[in-house]
């Protein structure tokens, strides 16, 4: 469902607040669209604004997503987070960075997506019915996320300049320096990021040291464009981050028993993107072309063996977008090489060869209509066929291939009440595991392994009156022949799971503020089974009931800002039948933030926020391993205790 949420913008209310006395206009007031609005295949998606990150300031994809109850990231580390968007884990979704595939599915104790959010310019997600045009294997939805642009850090008419940002918090004495330069010249663009973040270990809400969580991360930016003079624009764009510190020995939870241990995790991903579009297109002619490498390299190295888990993919698409009378459509093909080598390596033998691989290659073809057939209706449907061909550690080779489909519709019964509903059938193919589980004594089967499918269904309703606006969601995933394959077990197990639920939003905005809540419901199984997070490595984890509560407020003509928001989980019993499990605990956290921007020095902004005020002493919900029984020595990883930060940023 797509319902428009007045969400206060931070600069446009911090602009507003040190305008001339003499302006009197309301505040500008951006939004943070989390159901109906804009195009037909919006929806049942949810978009973090540029606005909304200005507000947030997150400092990891946590942050990123924490007033949107139905989307969840587990673990306090950012090495060892993961995303989960209406229960289902993130390496189930199309996920794309400036466009780019994203496969990295390399250890199923770290994270598949690290990113530094300071980069993001926004992050557009479709839970369960994604659209054709969104790429290949978008089981339970999609994710984008977008880098910031020039334009986006540089005002009109200046032909260059930078922005300089610190930050301290108190937890882990972190501290952070980022540095943005930008320029523009005719046609040229060009844009340099560079942040180093270094601290200490960080305490939980109980006062104890939180394992291996110090922070030891760097991470860039560089962009460069050119604008041809009939509109045409070439664009090159090269982001990477690096995470190289001590961290739990399995970085998703401080132990599983025994004795507390650490060792390095030395993460870096890179991704690189060369495209071509047009900011003057016609009727016939919107092209997107572009070429694209991502990587990730995952290296453990200890006192006796190394391990070093590499992802790649080389990926790509070639599109149009055909306006037509009605609306749009948009065609082409995309395609990707992804492939995943385990490196092992034991020092006191450094001839024996151990690099277990596989690969996949992919072509797809899609074409995806957004149409708004009278000013009631609004139609998105589309359809794309995918040929895959698979190539196992031993070298077997499986060629498949088949078709998926999506339809969304939203009618509007009043200017202020809309009704939508939609369904998809998505074909996924044969998926890479992990590439520290690769057996090169794994047998594959003789035909093939089985490709997995999904199917997706949602209904929706929207209401937007005056200063109100109010949504519901019910949805449901259903994912069968996922792949699940173990060291010993082989290659070819599969697993099916499904996620159903319901999700309610609701905000009211005053002009100089506003207020929102948002409360989801989330069951999710594994092979008929409620799910723990074990069984649900790489497809779910047990989510139940969480509600989110956000206000904000600016004293206009003051420069100041200030806003407050929680996140509350509730109790939740039931579990995987085979596993000893307990109840999910209950928890609560407040945090808040004040902003100001000197009326006379507005391009100076300082920011004072407290995280987890109460000190509350708990894990988020998405964490791995908190519903297990205490007694059998697994702890899981706790969120940071009370945290007071200060950052300045400084425009010039």
């Amino acid at each position: 469902m797509r319902t428009l949420f007045l969400c206060t913008s931070a600069l446009a209310l911090v602009a507003a607040s040190t305008a001339t006395a003499q302006e009197s206009n309301p505040m500008d007031l951006g939004s943070i669209v989390i159901g109906f609005g804009g195009t037909a295949d919006d929806l049942d998606s949810v978009e973090v604004t540029s606005e909304d990150l200005q507000i947030i300031q997150p400092n990891d994809l946590q942050d990123v997503f924490k007033n949107e109850p139905a989307i969840s990231v587990g673990s306090s580390q950012a090495i060892s987070q993961k995303l989960y968007v209406d229960g289902v884990e993130e390496n189930n979704l199309a996920v794309t960075i400036d466009g780019a595939r994203q496969n990295n599915k390399i250890f199923h104790h770290n994270t598949t997506t690290y990113i530094d959010p300071e980069l993001l310019k926004q992050v557009r997600v479709d839970p369960g019915v994604a659209p054709a045009d969104a790429g290949p294997g978008a089981l339970g939805g999609s994710v984008a996320f977008e880098t910031k642009d020039v334009d986006d850090l540089l005002a009109p008419g200046l032909s260059y300049g930078g922005r300089f940002a610190t930050e301290y918090q108190s937890n882990g004495n972190i501290f952070s320096n980022s540095l943005t330069l930008m320029t523009r010249q005719g046609g040229f663009e060009a844009l340099a990021y560079g942040k180093v973040a270094n601290g200490g270990d960080q305490t939980d809400g109980d006062g104890n040291d939180i394992l291996g969580s110090g922070t030891k991360m760097r991470s860039g930016l560089a962009k460069l464009a050119y604008e041809l003079d009939n509109g045409g624009r070439f664009e090159f764009t090269y982001e990477s981050v690096r995470d190289n510190d001590l961290r739990p020995y399995r970085a998703d939870m401080q132990t599983a028993g025994g004795p507390l241990a650490t060792r390095v995790y030395d993460l870096q991903r890179d991704n690189a993107v060369i495209s071509y579009t047009t900011v003057n297109p016609t009727a016939l002619w919107d092209p997107k072309i572009l070429l694209a490498y991502s990587a990730t390299d995952l290296k453990l190295p200890e006192e006796t063996e190394t391990s070093t888990g590499k992802t790649h993919s080389y990926n790509g698409v070639i599109q149009n977008r055909f306006t037509v009378g009605i609306g749009t459509i948009t065609a082409g093909l995309d395609f990707y090489t992804d492939e995943g080598v385990l490196d092992y390596k034991v020092h006191a033998k450094p001839d024996v060869v151990f690099a277990p691989g596989e690969k996949s290659r992919n072509v797809g073809l899609f074409a995806q209509a957004r149409l708004e057939p009278t000013d009631r209706w609004k139609i998105s449907a589309g359809v794309r066929g995918d040929m895959q061909s698979f190539t196992g550690t031993d070298g077997t080779e499986y060629d498949n291939s088949g078709l998926s489909g999506n339809a969304a519709v939203e009618y509007a019964v009043t200017d202020t009440f809309s009704l939508g509903a939609g369904a998809s059938h998505v074909w996924g193919g044969i998926a890479l595991t992990e590439n520290f589980i690769m057996n090169p004594d794994w047998i594959y089967p003789a035909e093939t392994i089985d490709p997995v499918t999904a199917d997706n269904y949602y209904i929706a309703a929207n209401f937007n009156s005056g200063p109100w606006s109010l949504s519901g969601r019910l949805f449901k995933t259903s994912i069968d022949n996922a792949r699940a394959p173990s060291y010993r077990g082989g290659p070819a197990l599969t697993t099916d799971m499904t996620s159903d639920g319901y999700e309610l939003k609701a905000g009211y905005n005053w002009g100089s503020g506003l207020f929102r809540v948002g409360f989801a419901d989330i069951d999710t199984k594994v092979d008929g089974a409620p799910a723990d997070s074990y069984v649900g490595r790489y497809l779910t984890t047990p989510i139940g009931r969480q509600m989110t509560l956000e206000v904000l407020q600016s004293v206009p003509n003051t420069g100041l800002f200030f806003g407050a928001d929680a996140q509350l989980a509730f109790k939740e019993d039931g579990f995987h039948e085979a596993a000893r499990v307990d109840t999910l605990p209950a928890y609560q956290v407040v945090n808040a933030f004040a902003e100001y921007v000197p009326p006379r020095l507005a391009n100076l902004s300082l920011r004072l926020q407290v995280d987890n005020i109460f000190d509350a002493q708990y894990a988020d919900r998405a964490t791995y391993g908190q519903e297990f029984i205490v007694s059998d020595g697994l702890i899981p990883l706790y969120q940071p205790g009370r945290s007071v930060s200060v950052r300045a940023t400084l425009n010039f």
